[in-house]
């Protein structure tokens, strides 16, 4: 009969690459390192049981199925879980653009037609913000750095062709400068999450 580490093992194995998920995109769902999944998986340690539920819940399966050796039983995770959140992300995005070009559209056949660029520039904003949502749902922290430093400098550029569009003469250069602080605190941030991750490694 098998080691119930190896068991756990086998089957944390097969239940990720079922789901198509990398050991390192999957340490980023559990909030844990890559090199803890490795261990799980080559039977050096086992997930506490907190973890194991979380890992039912991410393969939408039962505990058992998880800690139980596995006979005729095919178990069958949520396959291509990460394509469905891509999909579901460009699909939200795309959803932003074609309400800017509505936008653009009524403003363009009224007075202020001049302007309806604007909505444009507005779009990469609400892009922004719809991707750091997701970003924190679904993907890594590099990915969330990303977008909110999308947010900062989408703000920059609406706030610098505003103004050059309707107030001509006033400096630009503060707004660069705290955007630039802001940026410097998100990789601050990340560079942080980066380093207390390994920390949380279990033996």
């Amino acid at each position: 009969m098998k080691d119930v580490k190896e068991i756990i093992a086998e089957n944390l194995i097969r239940l990720r690459q079922q789901a198509g998920l990398t050991q390192l995109q999957l340490a980023e769902k559990l909030n844990y390192s890559d090199k803890a999944v490795s261990k799980w998986e080559r039977g050096e340690s086992i997930p506490d049981l907190r973890v194991l539920i979380q890992l039912a819940d991410i393969y939408h399966i039962s505990l058992d199925d998880i800690v139980r050796e596995q006979t005729e039983k095919v178990v069958r995770p949520r396959l291509n879980l990460f394509k469905r959140h891509i999909l579901i992300t460009l699909l939200s995005v795309g959803l932003v653009w074609v309400l800017a070009t509505g936008a653009y559209m009524i403003v363009f056949y009224t007075q202020a037609s001049r302007y309806a660029y604007l909505s444009y520039v507005v779009a990469p904003f609400v892009s922004a913000i719809v991707l750091t949502v997701f970003s924190a749902l679904w993907y890594s922290r590099l990915v969330l750095a990303a977008s909110a430093s999308a947010i900062v400098w989408s703000i920059v550029l609406i706030v610098n062709l505003f103004i050059l569009a309707f107030m001509k003469e006033t400096a630009l250069w503060p707004f660069y400068v705290v955007a630039g602080g802001v940026q410097a605190l998100i990789i601050a941030w990340f560079i942080l999450r980066k380093i207390q991750r390994p920390n949380r490694e279990k033996k």
